[in-house]
């Protein structure tokens, strides 16, 4: 969507470092696009949120539309991704939570960002605790509103990346949230394997297969997931918009159980047990009367059961016939 540089801002009483975007030409030249960019980039700076970049300005010089942004100490995913390949699923779930609760504070506002992937979300180290990623969604600049009908410009350019883009972004449907969940199901499969869902050819492939294709299986690349993971992209990925998750939220917790290991607490003696929350289900019947140990001698004693009870039905029967000679 454009060039990104370091740049000082400078005001009457303050100067600071920020991130400049410059936005592509072609964006810039379009007269519809440029009068919404402008305003709903307004809407975008109210966004009040962690995982949400802020817009410091937005504006237009020499006809060229541009965003200010805090300069984030960190590197963007896409990045991650091609210098590490698959990432660890716990990683996974974290960059899908923080991000997905950034793309529902949006979507609450009535704003969809219809851009969402790697090279959009910025991780950056939390400031006192190691180890800890923080996750930034960044070019809300770019949004639109709900109500807006189309994925397209004036001048018929997509606003998206086609990797990432929803069938009806593709077909010039109404975009909402559901069209960001999507995407988001596609960054999550990438975070996962490395590499996005459709890789084609060309642009016309890409296209056809985001509109006629199952996601390919997660498992498929990563036999170490449970399957479970399957069925979690692949409704985030669902062609109709309505049978996608209802959230983002509702999306990062679905994938929690596939992502998280069991969490184990020592007990006493010093043995483990696996927390309550990831427990394996226990079996139906707990308690059993007879253990598998025990059946050879319970068969055992049937059968000696059984043997008396002959021994003495024939013991009763010789008797009667002795009497009867008798008399």
């Amino acid at each position: 969507m454009g060039i990104v540089y370091k740049a000082i801002q400078e005001t009457e009483h303050l100067s600071r470092t920020v991130a400049l975007k410059l936005l592509l030409p072609e964006l810039s030249q379009d007269p519809k696009f440029r009068m919404r960019f402008m305003r709903e980039s307004r809407l975008a700076a109210e966004l009040n949120h962690p995982n949400i970049i802020p817009i410091y300005d937005a504006d237009e010089a020499g006809g060229q539309l541009l965003l200010a942004m805090p300069l984030i100490d960190g590197e963007d995913l896409s990045t991650v991704i091609d210098r590490e390949g698959p990432l660890d699923p716990e990683r996974v779930f974290s960059i899908l939570r923080q991000a997905g609760a950034a793309l529902d504070k949006a979507h609450a506002e009535g704003l969809v960002h219809r851009d969402v992937k790697p090279g959009n979300i910025l991780l950056s180290q939390n400031a006192g605790d190691e180890g800890s990623e923080h996750v930034y969604l960044c070019d809300f600049g770019l949004t639109k509103r709900t109500s807006s009908q189309s994925g397209l410009t004036a001048a018929g350019h997509w606003l998206g990346t086609l990797e990432y883009m929803a069938p009806e972004q593709i077909d010039g449907r109404s975009v909402t949230g559901a069209s960001d969940i999507y995407a988001l199901g596609c960054v999550l499969f990438e975070c996962l394997t490395g590499k996005a869902p459709f890789v084609r050819e060309s642009d016309l492939a890409l296209l056809h297969a985001h509109m006629t294709e199952e996601p390919p299986l997660v498992t498929e690349h990563r036999p170490d997931l449970p399957t479970s993971i399957n069925e979690v992209v692949q409704r985030a990925m669902a062609k109709e918009p309505e049978e996608r998750f209802e959230s983002c939220r509702a999306l990062a917790l679905a994938s929690r159980p596939a992502l998280i290991r069991p969490v184990e607490r020592s007990k006493p003696g010093g043995s483990r047990v696996q927390d309550e929350a990831t427990r394996a289900p226990k079996s139906a019947s707990p308690h059993r009367k007879h253990p598998r140990h025990a059946r050879p001698r319970i068969v055992m004693a049937i059968a000696l059961t059984v043997g008396a009870l002959i021994c003495l039905a024939l013991g009763y029967i010789g008797l009667n016939l002795l009497l009867d000679a008798i008399a």
